[in-house]
């Protein structure tokens, strides 16, 4: 009997992993595995390396021990969203012949088959965040072109400035004025 890991996350603090523990641990009743321990990150990023997903970093310490077989996971982009990641990420499992079982894709790194799919779902990983990544900076160079403001809207105007520079000329000091105005030290600075 095969013992089980399961690993589960979501990125924010607004999903559950619930649904995926729930279908889990379905399939590894169904297949007879004994769930030895389940790893959960919540709120946290698939960009993340191990040393910043605290159940990601445990459930590979616990793989160096052997505690368990196999690792369950919802899907690909589960266990990690950048290349890097994914392609270091299993090789310290497999190395210990710790098997990964990817629900969503139907991958089970047990088999030959499985092993050469996971990379081909490795490399299509990569391409859809670099076109993510290419539409992204289309779209701001696009922006730039049209004189579009990027970043955060300025809070500045005409009102704040007469402020800050009637606080400056009352002698009042720069981390004070910065305080009172609500505003940034280096806002105050650039104002006088």
């Amino acid at each position: 009997m095969k013992r089980l890991a399961i690993y589960a996350r979501v990125s924010t603090d607004k999903l559950t992993c619930e649904n995926q523990l729930i279908e889990h641990r379905a399939v590894a009743e169904r297949c007879g595995y004994t769930i030895v321990t389940e790893f959960v990150d919540t709120g946290i990023s698939g960009e993340k390396g191990r040393s910043e997903r605290p159940a990601l970093n445990q459930m590979m310490k616990a793989a160096t021990q052997r505690r368990f077989d196999m690792v369950l996971v919802w899907s690909i982009d589960r266990l990690a969203r950048s290349l890097q990641n994914l392609v270091e990420l299993p090789n310290e499992p497999q190395s210990m012949r710790i098997d990964l079982k990817f629900l969503q894709q139907g991958l089970d790194t047990s088999t030959s088959s499985g092993r050469m799919m996971f990379s081909i779902f490795c490399k299509l990983a990569e391409f859809e965040r670099n076109l993510i990544r290419e539409r992204v900076i289309a779209g701001q160079n696009r922006a730039k072109a049209k004189e579009v403001n990027m970043g955060r809207p300025s809070k500045m105007n005409e009102g704040l400035k007469s402020a800050i520079q009637l606080l400056r000329e009352k002698g009042m000091g720069i981390k004070q004025n910065a305080k009172e105005c609500g505003v940034g030290i280096g806002t105050v600075y650039s104002v006088i």
